[in-house]
């Protein structure tokens, strides 16, 4: 499974500002409503589905990085979207700081096989210094993209 088999180009916001780990979720799941792949009327469900797994343990895993997810009636397949905070917001991350790096993930309830691998796939890239560098100076949709490209196909390692 590469990155580009589930991340939504459309969806990726390359300079996301907002203060708090409400809105930064808010922002991605919309952007997601925006490309088409999840449904006006599924948008406040999925974000209610995020904020309650949140509830459970944040997913800022560390190291700048937030890995949001939940699995939701409302698509059909693993999507996934893309947001950088250059300036930071607070995720209630494990290691109590800031996260520049998000990745939201929105997968059916009844294909936990690709729920896992799109997570096990995110955090191989993310354990990368080198991937988490180049996304952080991202400032483009293209050049996220295009990182992400790279990425599948290991020239970054």
């Amino acid at each position: 499974m590469k990155l580009s088999d589930f991340v939504v180009a459309d969806a990726i916001l390359p300079d996301l500002q907002v203060d708090t780990k409400e809105a930064a979720i808010r922002q991605m799941v919309a952007s997601l409503t925006k490309s088409g792949s999840i449904s006006p009327d599924d948008e406040e469900g999925v974000v209610a589905a995020i904020l309650k797994r949140e509830e459970l343990g944040s997913t800022g895993i560390g190291n700048g990085v937030a890995v949001p997810h939940t699995k939701h009636q409302s698509v059909d397949r693993l999507i996934a979207t893309v947001a950088l905070a250059h300036d930071g917001v607070d995720f209630a991350s494990l290691d109590g700081e800031s996260v520049y790096i998000l990745f939201l993930l929105v997968s059916p309830p009844d294909r936990p096989g690709d729920h896992l691998r799109g997570l096990e796939n995110i955090s191989r890239h993310l354990r990368n210094s080198n991937f988490c560098n180049f996304l952080k100076q991202s400032r483009t949709r293209e050049q996220i993209v295009d990182l992400l490209n790279e990425a599948d196909s290991n020239q970054l390692d």
